[in-house]
C-alpha cells in the first residue's frame, strides 16, 4: 500500500508539471510583459518625437536622467532596448515546452540587473530619480519573481545554486560590459569629474539654462568634451533624435534653434561652442560656489 501510495503521489506531481496542463499563454507573465511593453513603448515614442513626458517638466529630475547619457544605448533610446525586452518576455508566454522558464528568467534577470545600474547611477550620479524608469524596474522585479514562483518542478538536473551562480554571472558580465560602453571603452575615457567643472555644470541645469544639439554634431561634441566626465550635468536637448536627415525635436523647432550647438541663458541666445568660463561668467557663476 505505501509503494501504490508513493505512485500515486508521483504520478500527481508529474502531471502537475506537463507542459500540456499548464495555461498556454501564460496570463500572467504575458500581461506584466504587456504592461512594461505600454510603459517603455511610451516613452521610446516621446524620444522619437521629441515632445515632453507627462509629469516629467522641463529642468526637473526626471528630466535629467530621461536626457542623460544614460538614456542612449548603442544610438537607440534605452527604453526602447526595455521595449524589446518586455516583448520577448510576452512572446516568451506562448512557448509551450518547459524551456519557457529559463528563456524567462534569463531576460527577466538581466533587465532586473541593468534596471538596478541605470538606477543607481541616476541617484548616485545624477542626484536624480525618474518615476517611470522605477516603475520599470519595480515590475521586471515582479515578473522575475513571478518566474521563480513558476518554476516547474521537473526541470532535468535542475539546482537553485548552480542556475543562479551561471545566470547570475552572465547576467552581471552583460551589465558590466554596458556600463564599461557607457564609461568610454569604445570611445574617450572620460576619468574623474573635477568639483570645479562639475560645480559649473550643476549651476548651468539649476538655473534652468538650455544647451541644444545633435549627437552628430562636432561641434556639440567639442562642448561636452569640455566638461569631462560632467558633461552628463549639462542642461543638454537633443534636437535630432531621428538622425540628421530626420526632422528637428518638437521642443527645439518650438525655440527657433538653427545652429548647434545653441545655448540659452538668461533668455539670452547665443550660437556656437562656449567655453566654461564664458558659461560662468554669462551665468553669473561664482568660482567655489554652486
Amino acid at each position: 500500500m505505501g509503494k501504490t501510495a508513493r505512485k500515486k503521489k508521483s504520478g500527481r506531481k508529474e502531471v502537475s508539471q506537463t507542459p500540456s496542463t499548464r495555461p498556454i499563454p501564460n496570463w500572467l507573465l504575458l500581461g506584466l510583459a504587456l504592461i512594461g511593453m505600454g510603459i517603455t513603448l511610451y516613452l521610446t515614442l516621446i524620444a522619437w518625437t521629441g515632445k515632453s513626458v507627462a509629469g516629467c517638466s522641463a529642468g526637473s529630475g526626471c528630466d535629467l536622467v530621461l536626457n542623460s547619457r544614460w538614456s542612449m544605448l548603442f544610438g537607440l533610446p534605452t527604453s526602447f532596448w526595455g521595449f524589446l525586452a518586455y516583448t520577448a518576455l510576452a512572446g516568451i508566454a506562448f512557448i509551450k515546452a518547459d524551456s519557457y522558464w529559463k528563456l524567462a528568467w534569463t531576460v527577466s534577470l538581466v533587465g532586473v540587473l541593468y534596471s538596478i545600474y541605470l538606477t543607481s547611477v541616476s541617484f548616485i550620479e545624477l542626484e536624480a530619480a525618474c518615476p517611470y524608469c522605477l516603475s520599470s524596474l519595480a515590475l521586471m522585479a515582479v515578473i522575475l519573481a513571478t518566474v521563480a514562483w513558476q518554476r516547474p518542478g521537473g526541470l532535468p538536473n535542475f539546482s537553485w545554486g548552480r542556475w543562479l551562480l551561471w545566470t547570475g554571472t552572465g547576467a552581471l558580465i552583460v551589465v558590466i560590459t554596458l556600463h564599461l560602453h557607457y564609461e568610454g571603452l569604445w570611445g574617450k575615457n572620460l576619468g574623474a569629474e573635477e568639483p570645479e567643472t562639475r560645480a559649473l555644470a550643476e549651476h548651468l541645469a539649476k538655473k534652468n539654462i538650455k544647451f541644444y544639439g545633435a549627437y552628430w554634431c562636432p561641434h556639440c561634441q567639442d562642448q561636452k568634451e569640455m566638461f569631462g566626465a560632467s558633461a552628463h550635468r549639462l542642461p543638454y536637448i537633443e534636437c535630432s533624435l531621428q538622425g540628421s536627415g530626420g526632422p528637428q525635436a518638437r521642443i527645439c523647432n518650438e525655440a527657433g534653434i538653427k545652429v548647434y550647438p545653441t545655448w540659452i541663458i538668461d533668455g539670452q541666445r547665443f550660437e556656437g561652442v562656449l567655453t566654461p568660463e564664458e558659461l560662468a561668467t554669462k551665468s553669473g557663476f561664482k568660482r567655489g560656489l554652486p
